[in-house]
């Protein structure tokens, strides 16, 4: 509204912008308005406005016959029809290009303009009609007649008069272009159409809505239509004025961040304290007393000397002093020094360690090689074993008897490749992958390195980190790997990688290959128990804030504790039911309770509950058909039954017991064995076609697999066919072949020593096995017989079956 108090011209055929005049007041005008108008009055065509009564505007005159019109208007009674025209491009409008509705206006004055054109000064005083044209040249003349409009004094209209004018109001003050004197014009002015007519002229609206105003009759509707075009306008200034105050904000808080910026740097500069130059120059002298090879000195060169000509406000600086101060934390060539005292490096694996003498050999043979020759690659070790045997904590052990630092990296449920080998620098967020990550925390190029979990990293969409596993894996690839954030080769040979998992069967195989596997078995319960008293025990009294004499436990307590409590390969149930013994004596000493500190096995059940596993002892055998066989399961091994029975029917075979397609294949393979050799094996053969047979595995609840049942089964269908019982106190474990080979199997320590605890004294293995059963201690199995055979007959001999 009021276009800033300067209107668009009012002009005739240019398009100069005009100062607006403020009218001296409708009552001033009132004597000219009193005087009869003439019938014909010389015609004036507006193109880009419309002229309102008692309005006073000055209008730029170029065409010829609105030169002439108005000299000759001013020469005469100094009045002239003002008319608007529908189309501003024709230059010679007609009648018909003419609106019908205008305003008699009164010549002011006219000036001749330095640049040689007119300007006349009118102020508008009754809306007129025009009848028709008498003339158009040299200037136009039309009959005209005068138009007034009705006048009201209601409430609703005052109100809505009083409405217009504060948004009026509100406008220019939220304007900040229109100076404050147009509210003190707004106040002055007391007629309410010359009020309606002033604001109408002043609104930013269309040359046609304008003229739609003028043509309303009813002052009262030309009110309302006013008062939507003006609150239309207060909208948008409001919302005008948000956007601007927004925007200025933005800018002025740029400007004035960088402007205080600038006087920052210039007032270091005079300081001489240039806080990046400063950081830039730290980095170099670390550079200069870093220990690196020479590629990485010359790449790290290159790359400062970029950082130096980017401007710090941008993002790309950051980026890259994030780079350049990692590649001073990576130890490149900062190695600690390993300890060569062989026994000490035994004595520290042995404390920490109950058994365990494979992985302590070879960690010992390793250091001998590197006490020897120096520079020997360090060895890529996998150790596989069931949960809680000790894999991740004999890695640390490791690093502490070898004098060096120790890095853990859990693999389990890695789908990434990039969390390996790291994202390109120039992705938002990227940094490097977490071997490096590692690295660079360990400040030592030469760590103990645990993988942990290697068998359960994933493989989707994102890469497989198990193909990134391979370069890092490979003695002969390890020496030069690429990471993708560091853009650089890093050794990674010197690092001593000890890979944990439960199972080799989800493991790549190159992945495999590259790695020196070392099974780690079960705990017999001689070993747990010596594992309790010297590890656990301390541990858990410690943790718990008691004394050694506070709590004792006897052998057979601790024995009677792993047997009923715990079911397990490793120890870790052992120590959570350990934990739960010290909190009931803590709880008894803190309470001030008279207990004994030597804990027999009635207090420990007393304590504990009753027996979470029943204790193993096999049933003697009373029935033909029943065979004892060995499993070896994730928490250890296992005692098996097979049953048989036979009933009349037509030789259809049955199997029960949650049994895996390979157990099944054991039995189909039995019955085969036995139906080719009925005769020797004293079966009459026609049983096998008269007879059914059905055989079971108890513990139907629990899925069952594997080959070696094989000459379990057997054993039992020969039992039952020939109503024979086996030989009590006998176990067995082998694969059969429809030869009557016996093939080997695996899981031998934890098998033996499940038979050990159900008292089983006589296994039967295949002769392939004694090389498992003599790495076995041989204290644990003093009082058992180990009968060792190559094929069935052997089998159903030793079973008193044959």
């Amino acid at each position: 509204m009021f276009k800033d108090l300067i209107w668009p011209a009012l002009m005739d055929s240019h398009n100069p912008d005009m100062i607006p005049i403020f009218s001296i007041g409708e009552e001033q005008n009132a004597e000219d308005k009193k005087k009869p108008i003439p019938e014909s009055l010389p015609i004036l065509a507006l193109k880009n406005t419309v002229l309102f009564p008692d309005v006073i505007i000055p209008i730029t005159v170029g065409r010829t016959r609105s030169v002439a019109a108005v000299n000759e208007a001013f020469e005469s009674h100094k009045l002239i029809a003002v008319f608007s025209q529908k189309d501003i491009n024709e230059e010679v409008p007609s009648e018909e290009g003419l609106y019908k509705v205008g305003t008699v206006a009164k010549i002011v004055k006219v000036l001749k303009m330095p640049d040689g054109t007119t300007t006349a000064i009118l102020q508008g005083q009754q809306r007129i009609k025009l009848i028709n044209l008498a003339q158009a040249e040299p200037f136009m003349l039309g009959h005209v007649e005068t138009f007034p409009i009705s006048k009201a004094n209601s409430v609703e209209f005052k109100a809505t008069i009083s409405s217009i004018k504060d948004m009026a109001k509100k406008i220019i003050s939220l304007s900040p272009s229109i100076p404050s004197e147009a509210t003190v014009m707004l106040e002055n002015i007391k007629s309410d159409s010359f009020l309606l007519n002033f604001i109408s002229s002043n609104m930013n609206i269309s040359k046609d809505d304008k003229q739609q105003i003028l043509e309303i009759t009813d002052i009262v509707k030309k009110a309302d239509v006013i008062i939507k075009k003006v609150n239309d306008e207060l909208q948008m200034v409001e919302v005008k004025g948000q956007i601007e105050s927004k925007v200025r904000g933005d800018i002025e808080r740029q400007q004035r961040d960088y402007f205080l910026n600038q006087q920052l740097k210039t007032i270091q500069e005079e300081l001489g304290q240039n806080p990046h130059t400063e950081q830039l120059n730290e980095l170099e002298l670390r550079a200069k007393d870093k220990k690196w090879p020479e590629y990485a000195a010359k790449h790290f060169e290159k790359q400062i000397t970029k950082t130096k000509r980017i401007n710090p406000q941008i993002a790309e600086y950051s980026v890259m002093m994030n780079y350049l101060e990692l590649m001073l934390d990576l130890p490149w060539d900062t190695y600690t020094e390993d300890n060569f005292d062989l026994s000490k490096v035994k004595d520290v694996l042995d404390k920490d360690h109950y058994g365990l003498k494979d992985v302590k050999e070879r960690i010992l043979e390793h250091l001998a090689v590197l006490k020897l020759k120096g520079d020997m690659k360090a060895p890529i070790v996998l150790l596989v074993g069931p949960p809680g045997v000790g894999k991740t904590s004999l890695g640390k052990s490791i690093a502490k008897a070898l004098n060096r630092k120790f890095i853990r990296m859990s693999l389990g449920g890695l789908h990434d490749e990039s969390e390996i080998r790291g994202h390109r620098k120039t992705y938002i967020g990227a940094m490097p992958g977490r071997i490096l990550q590692s690295i660079k925390k360990s400040q030592s190029s030469n760590p103990v390195f645990i993988l942990d979990e290697i068998d359960k990293v994933g493989k989707d969409f994102r890469g497989d980190p198990s193909s990134a596993l391979l370069e890092v894996l490979d003695p002969e690839q390890n020496s030069t790997f690429y990471d993708n954030y560091l853009e650089l080769d890093y050794d990674l040979s010197k690092v001593m990688f000890i890979a944990t998992a439960n199972s080799l069967n989800t493991i790549q195989t190159a992945l495999l290959d590259r790695m020196e596997v070392i099974e780690i078995g079960g705990y017999s319960q001689e070993e747990k128990v010596e594992i309790a008293k010297k590890h656990l025990l301390p541990k858990q009294l410690k943790a718990h804030g008691l004394k050694s004499s506070d709590v004792k436990l006897s052998k057979k307590a601790l024995s009677k504790l792993i047997k009923e409590y715990t079911r397990e390969s490793g120890v870790r149930s052992l120590d959570r039911e350990l934990a739960g013994v010290m909190r009931n004596i803590a709880k008894k000493k803190a309470m001030n309770e008279k207990y004994d500190a030597s804990l027999t096995e009635e207090d420990i059940v007393d304590i504990l509950g009753p027996y979470k596993f029943p204790p193993d002892s096999f049933a003697k055998i009373n029935n033909s058909g029943v065979a004892i066989g060995l499993a070896w399961t994730r928490v250890g091994g296992d005692i098996l039954f097979i049953e048989s029975s036979i009933s009349n029917g037509k030789g259809k075979l049955t199997l029960t017991g949650n049994l895996g397609d390979v157990m099944k294949e054991s039995a189909t393979t039995a019955l085969s064995f036995a139906k080719a050799n009925a005769s020797k094996l004293g079966i009459d053969p026609k049983a096998f076609e008269e007879k059914d047979i059905h055989i079971h595995v108890p513990q139907g609840a629990i899925p069952k697999d594997g080959p070696s049942a094989g000459i379990t089964m057997l054993s039992a269908i020969v039992s039952a066919f020939k109503s024979k019982k086996i030989k009590n106190g006998i176990a067995m474990s082998g694969e059969i072949t429809l030869r009557g080979k016996v093939l080997p199997v695996g899981g031998i320590k934890e098998k033996v020593l499940a038979a050990k605890r159900s008292g089983i004294k006589t296994i039967i293995l295949c002769k392939m096995n004694e090389k498992d059963v003599k790495q076995i201690d041989a204290t644990f199995i003093k009082d058992m017989q180990f009968i060792f055979v190559e094929n069935m007959n052997e089998v159903l001999e030793n079973v008193g079956l044959i």
